[in-house]
């Protein structure tokens, strides 16, 4: 049956969604094996900041700074060009003393694992034997009614059921470590560009170091051993895999960084969650790693009533607590009583 939407568009049940999700065929599929399970650390003798540089997506940074345009050629802009020429230098000046002086240190932490999906759940299993379930993340499908024959995307939808062998990967990795102290330092001095500097330097490093971090996960897992790629293919993301962030489209809920905390342990590398669930220091980047060649980023967008009572039972959340979470992505007013079906 058909749902009615805020903004008048239909909405699919979730058995219906569900039924029409991606229609990945397992049978006979070459599922890649990572060179190890579980989790490893990197420090800043492991992977230095000056490493981190080269994948910066400098078109970012300008972005963070208001200023409209593709690096490189922003710097040759008519009307524009000298402003970002004199930002830019500036910048890596910093980032050059940052990198000298070890101001700022990067770390990460990572891993695979054995990995099912059940339903719309994603099952981490506690070894090679699958025999015994370590946690697992929910998540969540489109149900906002489409055109043909498209599919109702969940991130689940890349990961094998079982008795397939697939795999999971996750991460989190950090540019902020001495950040607050460096920004601190100039703000002392009465020096807010440069304290802005910092940590729009540190926001890009993270970034960087999260398309860094994923280069090495495609080697170490097998189908990314004979990538080839530029900048600008990283930029574009013309890789196989994904890595989402809870939060984001994809997999809109906060609160399943919870579990991703769990699994990592990203305490360890001087990552926290804060009540809300955002990462401190904030120039942080976390999320999971999908290896399946048709896997992609998407938007879930708006849920429905059975949706969400669902979603929270299998979270063991209250439908209240789950709606306060997912509230933009809500189709309905959660204040309003449903409405009662229409007899036939």
């Amino acid at each position: 049956r058909l749902f009615e939407m805020k903004q008048s568009r239909p909405s699919l049940d979730l058995v219906t969604a569900r039924e029409n999700g991606l229609p990945t065929r397992w049978e006979g599929a070459e599922i890649p094996a990572p060179e190890f399970t579980g989790r490893r650390t990197l420090d800043a003798e492991a992977v230095p900041l000056e490493a981190i540089r080269e994948y910066i997506d400098w078109t970012m940074f300008f972005s963070a700074w208001e200023m409209k345009g593709r690096y490189p050629k922003i710097l040759s802009h008519p009307d524009i060009g000298e402003a970002a020429k004199e930002l830019f230098d500036e910048g890596n000046a910093l980032l050059e003393q940052m990198i000298a002086e070890k101001l700022i240190e990067p770390r990460a932490v990572y891993g695979f694992w054995a990995a099912n999906r059940e339903g719309d759940d994603l099952i981490v299993w506690d070894d090679a034997a699958r025999a015994k379930e370590k946690l697992r993340f929910h998540m969540l499908r489109q149900q906002a009614v489409k055109g043909g024959d498209q599919p109702y995307w969940s991130l689940a939808d890349f990961l094998a059921p079982a008795p397939h062998e697939d795999y999971l990967g996750a991460f989190c990795v950090t540019a902020g470590l001495g950040v607050a102290e460096l920004v601190a330092k100039y703000e002392q001095d009465h020096d807010d560009y440069h304290a802005i500097m910092v940590k729009a330097l540190a926001d890009r490093c993270a970034e960087a170091y999260a398309e860094l971090l994923h280069a090495r996960v495609r080697r170490e897992w097998g189908y990314g051993k004979d990538e080839d790629l530029t900048s600008e293919d990283l930029i574009r993301e013309r890789y196989r895999g994904i890595r989402p962030a809870f939060g984001y489209p994809a997999c809109p809920d906060h609160t399943e960084k919870a579990t991703l905390w769990e699994l990592l342990g990203a305490d360890e590398i001087g990552v926290t969650l804060t009540e809300s669930f955002a990462m401190a220091p904030a120039a942080s980047v976390s999320g999971i790693y999908f290896s399946h060649p048709e896997s992609r980023y998407f938007a879930v967008g708006k849920l429905d009533r059975d949706q969400v009572a669902d979603y929270a039972k299998r979270k063991g959340m209250s439908i209240e607590e789950v709606e306060r979470w997912l509230a933009p992505n809500l189709a309905y007013d959660p204040a309003a009583k449903e409405k009662a079906p229409a007899a036939e």
